[in-house]
């Protein structure tokens, strides 16, 4: 359709579905962190403002939770119907990744969940917390087992091909492959970074809007900690990821960085910004900072890696994609430590909560990290083609046989139907900050259970079965 492939098409769905994907599940996993914190400071500190807050954002986690959920199950059904030559051929290690991500993390979050959500008053302090704990828990469980199937895409080990399908022989080495633990940490931080901002640009519109209440200083200041200790350590460990790209995806570097041809002996400049043409294997318009290349990657002075050009132009990821989403999300990492510098600075001025350009600038930064998480992730998928597992298998030959008019058709359907339930879903959230945590005053005790069996019946029982007679036991 419109000169648009079935391949291209494949790539655009999913690409489109795990877009919308992606933003749920880092949310969730910050989101639990953070209300594992906040129970904490509760029992800690038997301060109302942490019981207030995590009221409210677990309201909001159970919304994102939910279509995090929702839209994951999506992604799983097109490995099967879009791309079922990749299933046949590597479903031998993806195949048990994703199964033990969902007999641990998934039943791990679904047998707390109900707890987290709902038993408040029904269960004792220390349970609840534990509950809380094991949600956050199951949330890194679940990016652990994911980034180690998307990672052993990015840099297969520990396998052999055998009759034209992958047989693993080496489990440790499949899951701690040469990318993972740089993509583990890279994410988990990127979550919580993503998951502050969305925090802080929330205080920041109430004190705006003269909701200067404890509990709206309490988020934007523990937002704003978590973007100055983090975001440095974000920008260091994406150093790392991209010298261990480097090593083992040269050409993905190649193309990010837009260079096509590096002398030798020379040292290579870096190229803040340009428009790298595929077609006459030149970067245009390009401006560039001397010896800043060399520094980035190889930290050396004069340090060489390959141009482009020097790959076969059939493995050439598209360099003109993938330059630009990797400047966006390096950029907005800056400006997210460029935030929690000013907030320090603020805050030891004592003006954190007064200066309303500082909180304009919050409230903007708020969708920040999660643009800069699908940037980055659009520099690692896209930078990996043509491969679907890098240097193993083509995307090409990926593809399931379906026609373009059918894509095209599943596509709309896809586009029409996550905007309007995921939309809402999003529009939901965005009424539930709109309101802003509430004053729950003081804590009311635990209802008492009546063990006589003749408890009214609207009593809530404090374990399964504890309501019923015990002559029924």
């Amino acid at each position: 359709m419109l000169g648009i492939s079935a391949l291209d098409l494949a790539r655009i769905q999913f690409g489109f579905t795990v877009s919308f994907h992606i933003i749920f599940p880092a949310t969730t996993i910050g989101l639990a962190s953070y209300l594992a914190v906040l129970e904490g400071l509760w029992l800690w500190r038997k301060d109302r403002v942490y019981r207030d807050l995590y009221h409210f954002w677990v309201k909001i986690f159970a919304v994102t939770f939910a279509m995090g959920v929702v839209s994951g199950l999506v992604m799983a059904y097109q490995f099967g119907t879009n791309w079922s030559y990749f299933s046949n051929f590597a479903g031998g290690v993806t195949g048990p990744l994703l199964a033990y991500e969902v007999l641990t993390a998934f039943f791990l979050e679904a047998g707390f969940l109900g707890v987290a959500l709902f038993g408040w008053n029904k269960v004792g302090p220390e349970l609840h917390f534990f509950a809380t704990l094991m949600v956050a828990l199951g949330t890194l469980v679940s990016a652990t087992w994911i980034l180690a199937s998307n990672s052993w895409m990015q840099t297969p080990a520990g396998f052999e091909v055998e009759g034209g399908r992958v047989v693993p022989v080496d489990w440790l080495a499949v899951i701690f492959n040469p990318s993972f633990p740089y993509r583990l940490i890279h994410m988990t931080l990127a979550a919580f970074l993503a998951t502050a901002l969305f925090v802080g640009a929330s205080g920041a519109w109430h004190l705006l809007r003269g909701n200067n209440t404890a509990r709206v200083r309490t988020m934007l200041s523990m937002a704003m900690w978590m973007a100055v200790i983090v975001a440095p350590i974000q920008i260091e460990a994406g150093d790392q990821h991209g010298l261990n790209t480097l090593k083992y995806q040269p050409e993905k570097i190649a193309a990010i960085e837009g260079h096509w041809r590096n002398q030798p002996g020379e040292a290579v400049p870096l190229i803040l910004f340009g428009w790298p043409d595929m077609a006459t294997e030149t970067t245009k318009y390009a401006l560039e900072v001397p010896h800043l290349g060399s520094v980035i990657l190889t930290h050396t002075w004069d340090g060489q890696f390959r141009g482009l050009a020097d790959f076969p132009a059939a493995d050439r990821p598209d360099s003109t994609v993938v330059f630009w989403t990797f400047r966006v999300m390096v950029g907005l990492a800056f400006l997210m430590l460029a935030l929690g510098l000013w907030s320090l600075w603020l805050r030891f001025k004592g003006d954190l909560y007064d200066s309303p350009w500082f909180l304009r600038f919050a409230v903007l930064m708020g969708p920040s990290g999660l643009v800069a998480i699908l940037a980055g992730w659009l520099t690692t998928e896209i930078g990996r083609q043509p491969w679907v597992v890098y240097g193993v298998m083509r995307t090409s030959d990926a593809v399931s046989n379906h026609s373009a008019l059918a894509l095209t058709l599943s596509l709309g359907v896809f586009v029409v139907m996550y905007f309007i339930v995921f939309g809402t879903g999003v529009f939901y959230i965005l009424k539930l900050v709109a309101v802003g945590p509430q004053d729950h005053g003081p804590e009311q005790p635990r209802p008492a259970i009546d063990l006589s069996g003749d408890a009214p019946l609207n009593a809530r029982p404090s374990r399964p079965l504890s309501a019923a007679p015990d002559a029924t036991l």
